[in-house]
């Protein structure tokens, strides 16, 4: 007899619920009454409705943008119930149709524009659209820039939002914002070039002119001065047309190297001391001619 001292084995765990798992999970992330098919168009949900990182940290943006903006929207007259929203830059419309999901839709009034220039996703936008009946959603195969006079749109649009619209695109919008006599702008800059490259091109002279040119000598400080001083001017062109302005992060930078929120409220009330910054700040870093383009000052 073969006498042998074992321990006795610990009971098994009872197997995991994989159906019970993706649900709690969804639970903990879907908001009251959320189109759980909108999700799974929007390929954030997987067609058995779960969720990968990547969806949960796209989401995870989207829904920090939204919290921003539901604010804004329920600062308006009647709680936001007849506002107008324009989304420029949209893109697949993520951003668009979230907020029509979780704030129009509920409403009897309100609508959603989409501004993209790629015919194929304005398209599929307006299918989807139709496919869930969003029936206060347009979607416009046009740039920023065009669709400030374009017959499409109502006289006055009460937000703007542009969310990571590249380059001077997020001018475009601050632009159409003040055409539209917008009350609110909701903005997140992604590349900006147009600034760097003046910088580059006026380099000699200011490095000749100012030690303040240090900061842009090299190539890589050129593009992230050119960055932050784009978005410095933003900033106070918006004071000087009656905004008061906020800025803060969108989400963690561990998200997103493009995180920066410019939030703008109308106030009316137009600040004589960012026009008089704006105008000098663009002399000192030599870029005089934005003034008579992106930065026109009324008299």
């Amino acid at each position: 007899m073969n006498n042998k001292n074992t321990m006795p084995r610990p009971a098994k765990a009872p197997p995991t619920n994989k159906a019970a798992k993706a649900e709690a999970e969804l639970a903990e992330v879907l908001r009251p009454g959320q189109s759980v098919e909108l999700l799974k168009e929007l390929h954030i949900l997987t067609r058995e409705g779960r969720l990968n990182q990547d969806s949960r940290r796209k989401l995870k943006q989207v829904y920090h943008l939204f919290q921003f903006i539901e604010q804004l929207l329920r600062e308006l007259p009647g709680e936001g119930a007849e506002a107008t929203l324009a989304d420029h830059g949209a893109g697949k419309s993520y951003l668009g149709f979230i907020i029509y999901d979780l704030f129009f839709r509920a409403r009897q009034g309100g609508h959603v524009y989409g501004i993209e220039t790629r015919s194929e996703l304005v398209e599929r936008s307006r299918a989807l659209a139709q496919q869930l009946g969003f029936g206060r959603m347009s979607f416009l195969n046009l740039t920023v820039a065009e669709s400030a006079q374009a017959s499409e749109l109502p006289a006055q649009i009460d937000v703007v939002t542009a969310l990571h619209a590249c380059d001077t695109a997020t001018d475009d919008a601050i632009a159409f914002g003040l055409a539209k006599k917008a009350r609110c702008m909701v903005l997140v800059p992604c590349c900006q070039a147009e600034v760097a490259a003046c910088l580059r091109e006026t380099k000699a002279l200011a490095l000749s002119r100012t030690p303040l040119a240090e900061l842009w000598r090299h190539p890589l400080h050129t593009r992230e001065i050119g960055s932050q001083l784009t978005n410095v001017l933003r900033c106070l062109y918006l004071e000087a047309n009656g905004y008061s302005v906020t800025v803060t992060e969108l989400v963690g930078w561990e998200h997103s190297m493009k995180n920066e929120l410019i939030l703008a409220r109308y106030t009316g009330q137009r600040k004589a001391s960012a026009a008089t910054r704006l105008r000098e700040l663009l002399a000192q870093f030599g870029l005089d001619t934005l003034g008579d383009t992106r930065f026109r000052l009324a008299d």
